[in-house]
């Protein structure tokens, strides 16, 4: 393959990476918009969508393969296309979580404990995967220690929100909603909740997974791979 040839083929993985992380960005916030709004025809949307995402992902891992095993490559091209191969992986990822959100909007029966801030919390999620990607684009490894800083309060938002949840139901507050609440069901949303969160959560885990590998591919620096 021509030098021009395969440099073009590192430029075309770099832009269908950034491309999946704006598709999968779109579906994270169409699924908190269909929690927040209760709108179906969203949420019905993320999940059909799945198979885009999964079908691009496949793709660009062949694509990596094929860069790995035609060309051999060294130093700063191995690490881009190492790093690109594992930021593919946590994107799809983040995909299917956003798929677990826009699920949990159509299973949705009431308006249980409308004091957790969803929407804040996966705003926040989400702004550390936007960012990451950024530090992708740019190579700027400041925002890659950024993104890991932010986890922690990340993670203080969301155990905030799991224990305020937990702590009402262990003393047996009224749930909050429309009119009472059939106990049963009401239990079911409750879980259904917490789930929501540890998700949100978790697609915030996979941003700094991108950061992670993003710094490690421009500096060789794996201080935050561990």
């Amino acid at each position: 393959m021509a030098r021009n040839t395969y440099q073009s083929r590192l430029n075309q993985l770099e832009e269908d990476v950034l491309y999946l992380s704006e598709l999968v960005s779109e579906r994270v916030r169409y699924a908190l918009d269909a929690l927040e709004d209760k709108d179906e025809r969203k949420a019905q949307e993320v999940i059909e969508g799945d198979h885009e995402i999964n079908r691009i992902y496949l793709d660009l891992e062949q694509d990596c393969i094929d860069l790995l095993a035609l060309q051999q490559p060294v130093a700063g091209d191995l690490r881009f296309i190492a790093a690109s191969f594992k930021i593919i992986t946590d994107l799809e990822r983040i995909g299917d979580l956003a798929t677990n959100l826009a699920q949990y909007a159509i299973d949705a029966e009431n308006d249980v404990y409308t004091e957790v801030d969803i929407r804040r919390i996966g705003d926040a999620a989400l702004d550390m995967v936007d960012q990451a990607m950024d530090a992708y684009e740019t190579e700027d490894t400041d925002l890659c220690q950024s993104v890991a800083e932010r986890d922690d309060s990340l993670d203080t938002m969301c155990d905030n929100a799991s224990q305020s949840i937990v702590r009402d139901l262990m003393s047996g507050d009224d749930f909050e909603g429309d009119g009472d609440l059939d106990p049963e069901s009401a239990l079911v949303d409750v879980r259904r909740l917490l789930l929501t969160v540890r998700d949100l959560e978790r697609i915030g885990d996979h941003a700094v997974n991108v950061a992670a590998r993003t710094l490690y591919m421009i500096d060789n620096d794996d201080s935050l791979l561990f």
